[in-house]
């Protein structure tokens, strides 16, 4: 196939009774914008289907776990003072109170108040956690969202060159927000640590860097389009989760 700027190549084999495999391959591009060769992504990885039910419970339960849970109230006991009571019982004309710290008055403890005891941690199994990723990475496939470098690699330590590298892949991929926004809308996904590289994006506004054994999917979900470094490392790295 003749890869452009974003085709698709797809290809259905017969392997059996009822039984078929689906090759997919999508342009590799360089950090001039160039052309890089092709990768043939799995099936499992990047052609999986959507499931919100599952994607919603995930995303969910790890924006529960970063929870601190340190909310507190103090109730009518917890309150400093109040220990005297405020009036006599009867003859005043005012209603009977025994504390000044009841919750009906200012100053007074709160009635069902969040407590720092409380927990807000969820399970998520490996599997779950994979199957959702594996569905997000294939809706953003699908909306053509997904961008291959081979490599992120920075000489030295270069802002302006980061910057030039994400202007040619905008003008490449036709995407303009890779490079003008003021807001992180690139995900990108290190397949290995490197401080120069770190150092030489971290500043740009439309871009957050991640690692990709950290890649999750309420990160990918957060932006609009996510950046693979190293795309053969980085698919076999995927294919062995879940």
């Amino acid at each position: 196939c003749n890869v452009d700027k974003w085709c698709y190549c797809w290809e259905k084999r017969f392997i059996g009774r009822n039984n078929w495999i689906i090759y997919m391959e999508i342009k590799i591009y360089n950090q001039k914008g160039g052309d890089a060769g092709t990768i043939a992504l799995p099936e499992k990885v990047f052609f999986a289907k959507w499931r919100a039910d599952l994607v919603h419970q995930v995303v969910e339960s790890m924006r529960s776990n970063k929870r601190s849970g340190t909310a507190d109230t103090k109730d009518r006991g917890e309150v400093r003072g109040g220990g005297r009571k405020p009036w006599k019982q009867k003859g005043t004309g005012r209603a009977r109170h025994g504390s000044s710290r009841s919750p009906i008055w200012v100053g007074g403890g709160v009635t069902h108040g969040p407590l720092a005891e409380k927990n807000y941690k969820r399970k998520i199994s490996k599997k779950m956690r994979a199957q959702a990723l594996f569905s997000v990475l294939s809706k953003k496939l699908k909306d053509k969202e997904v961008i291959f470098v081979d490599t992120l690699t920075m000489p030295k330590m270069n802002t302006k060159a980061g910057v030039e590298v994400m202007k040619n892949l905008a003008k490449a991929t036709g995407f303009k927000n890779l490079a003008n926004s003021k807001k992180p809308r690139v995900l990108t996904a290190l397949f290995a640590r490197n401080a120069n590289t770190e150092k030489s994006f971290r500043n740009i506004p439309s871009l957050e860097i991640v690692f990709l054994k950290n890649l999750n999917p309420h990160d990918v979900l957060k932006h609009q389009f996510l950046l693979i470094e190293a795309p053969k490392e980085a698919v076999e790295f995927l294919s062995t989760r879940g």
